[in-house]
């Protein structure tokens, strides 16, 4: 399969349009049917420290995508209150009648177009990362007080929504509801933060009822193409877009071994990060050099925290 432009696969029918960390964004070709659809193709790509790095990880991007498809169909059915982007997709063997060409089969979702909040919506039910940084300089994340003598791993008397705003380059900013409200209205925003934090609230009991534990995790909504946010129909057409629940936008630990004051094992890409960190890595994440490759046994231990938080998740055995 040959690649377009910046390395993604080219797809018969599709022209690539930008990619990101981890995926690719197609649109129809010229011609092609589903004018104002997009294809949005899981890569095996992974990065950490804001690098994407030179090693993939297999089947990475299949699992982040069948994750996110288990996930919208649970988030319907316990009634979040907004509708997906997800058009079609194929999991298993290609498809014809799914409209998404088969070199993309299992790692791409052909879904709407959608106009993107210039926001990260994050909602967290345990202190860390960030969120924990954030408190120890000043007793609150987002602007949001939180009771003293919180630990690494500490959960939370209630879910909070800490947003944050989107950045190209670099870390994303942690900000308050009120510079939210700012950027898309208080309607908006207040309505952004409640489909936020009933979405963690439906993960959460999903996920503890399988033994794993919903730290945080952030999603991204949207809104349709000519629906402005300073709109009055805006609150009422948002959708959800990008993944869901993935390693790779949440973080999942194993309740049986959770202890507060510590760094928490996770099913997720903390491994790499933790390898870039160690010495056996010999990088310095001060200098300008890129990480080095990921030896193979960080590889496979990585595929493998993904492939069981998709298994314990959803109960399915990954082929």
């Amino acid at each position: 399969m040959s690649a377009a432009a910046g390395g993604a696969p080219e797809l018969p029918g599709w022209r690539h349009v930008r990619s990101g960390k981890v995926r690719d964004l197609y649109e129809p070709s010229a011609g092609a049917p589903g004018e104002g659809d997009l294809l949005v193709v899981a890569s095996d790509r992974v990065s950490a420290f804001d690098h994407v790095l030179p090693t993939p990880v297999p089947d990475k991007g299949a699992v982040l995508t069948a994750l996110s498809l288990w996930w919208f169909e649970r988030l319907a059915d316990a009634g979040l209150g907004v509708p997906d982007h997800v058009l079609s997709a194929v999991v298993g063997p290609p498809d014809a009648s799914s409209g998404v060409p088969a070199e993309a089969a299992g790692r791409a979702v052909r879904c709407r177009r959608l106009d993107m909040l210039p926001v990260e919506c994050v909602a967290r039910g345990y202190l860390t990362g960030s969120g924990l940084a954030d408190y120890r300089a000043t007793g609150a994340v987002c602007g949001v007080e939180l009771p003293d003598g919180l630990e690494d791993g500490s959960r939370l008397q209630a879910p909070v929504f800490t947003p944050a705003t989107k950045a190209e380059v670099g870390h994303d900013e942690n900000v308050s509801l009120a510079v939210v409200a700012e950027q898309l209205g208080p309607v908006l925003a207040e309505r952004v933060r409640e489909v936020t934090l009933r979405l963690y609230a439906i993960g959460e009991e999903i996920a503890r009822g399988r033994g794993v534990l919903l730290a945080d995790t952030k999603i991204e909504l949207g809104l349709p193409p000519g629906v402005a946010a300073s709109s009055p129909e805006a609150p009422g057409a948002l959708v959800l877009g990008d993944e869901v629940l993935t390693p790779d936008s949440a973080r999942f630990w194993d309740a049986a071994s959770w202890a507060p004051g510590r760094t928490q094992p996770s099913f997720d890409k903390q491994y790499v990060r933790d390898w870039l960190r160690s010495d056996a890595s010999g990088w310095d994440r001060s200098s300008d050099a890129p990480p080095p490759p990921l030896p193979d046994d960080v590889v496979e231990a990585t595929r493998g925290r993904y492939v069981e938080a998709y298994e314990r998740i959803t109960g399915r055995t990954w082929a």
